[in-house]
């Protein structure tokens, strides 16, 4: 339940952060909120992160929607039942969504965060993207705690042939 809360919550954040953006600023405009950071602009993405494989929005859904039937087959195998690999690929799904469902409307994602610092731009982006890497980092940081921990996925799943449970084995285990 928990994961389809967070799913539910980012995703109606990102498209509704979108609509309001599309409705209330012009195509390739922007508006300073913090001079010299900060922008609010409406542009329209249709590559990948960063603009990578410009013009490939038709590819990037399907390549997006192949990801996001993956996590949904294989998040047990991919994750395990701790709190923060549940909202890690609750953050990614929700963030894939929400791109996902931008290419299928518009044929391109609706990009509207614009950070920068005197030359230094940061490429223009939105609240699903910013999920996706929320959920990627929380999933390498936990999986690299957990290994150091000596814990596998299977330790954590809770069930089933070789699940194990985290009481203390008799012998060490080996990391790696």
């Amino acid at each position: 339940m928990f994961v389809l809360i967070v799913i539910s919550v980012v995703t109606v954040l990102d498209q509704l952060s979108k609509t309001l953006i599309s409705l209330h600023l012009d195509h390739h405009t922007s508006i300073p909120v913090v001079r010299g950071f900060f922008n609010l602009a409406h542009v329209h993405n249709t590559g990948a992160a960063f603009s990578m494989f410009h013009d490939s929005n038709e590819p990037l859904a399907l390549f997006s929607a192949a990801i996001l039937l993956g996590l949904i087959c294989f998040h047990k195998r991919i994750l395990n039942c701790t709190l923060p690999h549940r909202f890690a690929i609750a953050m990614m799904t929700a963030g894939i969504i929400g791109n996902l469902l931008d290419r299928i409307r518009f044929a391109s994602v609706v990009d509207f965060l614009d950070f920068y610092w005197k030359n230094n731009h940061f490429p223009t982006f939105n609240i699903a993207d910013s999920s996706i890497c929320i959920g990627v980092a929380v999933y390498v940081l936990f999986s690299i705690f957990d290994r150091r921990n000596g814990m596998g996925a299977r330790d954590r799943s809770g069930g089933g042939e070789g699940s194990g449970s985290l009481q203390p084995e008799s012998t060490p285990r080996q990391l790696l």
